[in-house]
This record gives structure tokens, sequence and C-alpha cells, in this order.
């Protein structure tokens, strides 16, 4: 059947398709979760444009969206005070699927069942462009940070635990 052979399109590409945004897929074989570093070393990109997905929640109950370099760790406290909330923990990884529609590995700011705030690593913005995931394991897309911020209506944030990245 020929469409097994055609790239299945994710809702983040569809996202960015539609606002005219140009981006580039990498594939690699992946049927298990690899983690940011694992997946930059697969596809030969260099680690500092290469970020990760991460989802929590707030004392209000409501959904937060980071995006930071693969290397770099969310700092709670300046995350909540991004976020304007008390304190933000991460979500528990049973809740990633049913909150975001995406699974681990796979989870994108683009698309998710509803759009959460997102707030990307200030440095990104230093950046000629990132790798975020396509939305599903195996898929990294290559875009502006600009771009990105555009299409799911981020902003930027110094969210990490040394704010240099």
């Amino acid at each position: 059947m020929a469409k097994k052979d055609k790239e299945q399109k994710t809702n983040a590409m569809r996202i960015l398709e539609k606002l005219q945004i140009p981006y580039e897929m990498h594939v690699y074989d992946c049927q298990d979760f690899l983690d940011g570093v694992q997946v930059a070393e697969l596809l030969g990109l260099p680690h500092e444009e290469v970020y990760k997905t991460l989802v929590t929640i707030g004392k209000s109950r409501a959904y937060y969206v980071f995006v930071i370099p693969i290397e770099a760790e969310l700092d709670l406290k300046k995350a909540a005070r991004a976020a304007g909330e008390k304190s933000i923990e991460m979500l528990p990884l049973k809740d990633l699927t049913p909150v975001t529609g995406y699974v681990r590995g796979g989870c994108t700011a683009l698309g998710m069942k509803k759009q959460f705030p997102v707030f990307l690593q200030e440095g990104a913005g230093n950046q000629e462009h990132i790798y975020v995931s396509g939305g599903r394991r195996g898929a990294q897309m290559e875009l502006g940070p600009e771009d990105f911020l555009r299409a799911c209506g981020g902003k930027l944030a110094d969210v990490c635990t040394h704010g240099d990245s």
C-alpha cells in the first residue's frame, strides 16, 4: 500500500503548514522512549539547538508547557514565576497522554489536545533554528524560534536552573 510509505503528518506539522511556517523534518527509527541527548546524538545535531518539552501543573491546577535545552533543567521557581503561579510541579507521566494527546518522547507544544501557555527558554531566541519534537517518537522538527513561538502562542522566559541556556 502506497499510503504506508507516505510520511504521516502530525498535528504539529499540520499547524505549521496551515500557518505557512517553514520547517524541516528529521526522522529516525525509534520504538521506545529516547531522551533528547540520545536523539541529538542519533541525528548528529548540536545539543544546544535541541529542545525538550516539559509539561507542568500549577497550584491553580492549570497546565503549562516549558520548552528548554535538552541538557538544561527546569527551575520550578522560575517556571512558576513566569507562569504567574505560586508553585509548579512536573505533570505525572501517567497524565501526559490524557492531558496532551502525546506520548513521552513525542510530546511537542504544537497541537496538544488544548492550547496551554508555552514558555521557551530565552536563550533560544539567539538561535537561528531549534529542533523540537515533531509530535511523535522518531520525528524532530527544525524551525526558527520566532516561528515556533508564533505557532504555539508562546513567549520567551528564563526558566532554567542556569539562565544562560
